[in-house]
C-alpha cells in the first residue's frame, strides 16, 4: 500500500500545497518563496529518503512567519495521513548528524501525542531572509500537525548555517527510521493498542 499524501491549506496568509511520499528516493521540488527553507527541505527530503513536493504563496512582504508555520502545519498534516493507520511501523526513531563542527541529534515517537523539546542555541538572528528563531516554529508546527513526540537538540556546534541544516538532517533521518515498517509488528506497536 503506498504511503503517500497530498495536502492544501489556504488562508489569507498563505497557499500551501505539499504532496509526500515516505517510501520515495530522497527526490525534491521545492518552492516556499524563503530561499534557506527550501534548501532545508531539500535536505529534509533528500536524507529522509522522502519525495516531497512543496510549493507556498505567502505574505512574504510582511515576513517569513507566515510562510514557514503553514508549511510546517501542512506538511505535519501529510505526513500523519501518509502513515496511515500505522500499523507495522517501528514507532521510534533516533538520529546524530554532524555537519563540521556541529553535531545535532533528534529522537522521535509517533506516538499520536504531539509534543516538541526543542534545545539548539541560536549564535545569530538571521540566514538569508528567514529568522532563525522560525526554525523551533517550524518543528512545534510539524510536531503538533504529525502528532509526534520529537526531541531536537543541538550538542555543539557554531556555524548557525551548519546547525540549523544538521537539525533538518537529523529529524529527517529520525522520521525516516520511526516510519519504517518491520513484518515482525502486528498491528500497531504499543500496549494500548493504538497509536
Amino acid at each position: 500500500m503506498a504511503r503517500v499524501a497530498e495536502k492544501r491549506r489556504k488562508t489569507r496568509e498563505t497557499e500551501v500545497c505539499v504532496k509526500l511520499d515516505l517510501d520515495g528516493k530522497g527526490d525534491s521540488k521545492i518552492a516556499s518563496g524563503i530561499g534557506f527553507l527550501d534548501h532545508m527541505l531539500d535536505l529534509f527530503a533528500r536524507h529522509g529518503l522522502f519525495d516531497l513536493e512543496l510549493t507556498c504563496n505567502g505574505d512574504l512582504h510582511i515576513d517569513p512567519h507566515h510562510s514557514v508555520e503553514d508549511i510546517a502545519i501542512t506538511l505535519g498534516q501529510a505526513f500523519l495521513e501518509a502513515l496511515g493507520d500505522k500499523s507495522g511501523i517501528v514507532r521510534f526513531g533516533a538520529a546524530y548528524v554532524p555537519m563540521d563542527e556541529t553535531l545535532a541529534r533528534a529522537v522521535v515517537d509517533l506516538s499520536g501525542r504531539a509534543f516538541i523539546v526543542y534545545h539548539v542555541q541560536a549564535v545569530r538572528d538571521r540566514i538569508g531572509e528567514m529568522d532563525v528563531e522560525l526554525v523551533q516554529h517550524f518543528w512545534r508546527s510539524f510536531a503538533g500537525e504529525a502528532r509526534c513526540n520529537l526531541h531536537i537538540e543541538l550538542l555543539y556546534g557554531s556555524n548557525q548555517h551548519h546547525i540549523i541544516e544538521a537539525v533538518f538532517k537529523s529529524t529527517a533521518r529520525a522520521l525516516s527510521a520511526a516510519s519504517q515498517t518491520s513484518e515482525r509488528i502486528q498491528g500497531v506497536l504499543s500496549t494500548k493498542g493504538t497509536l
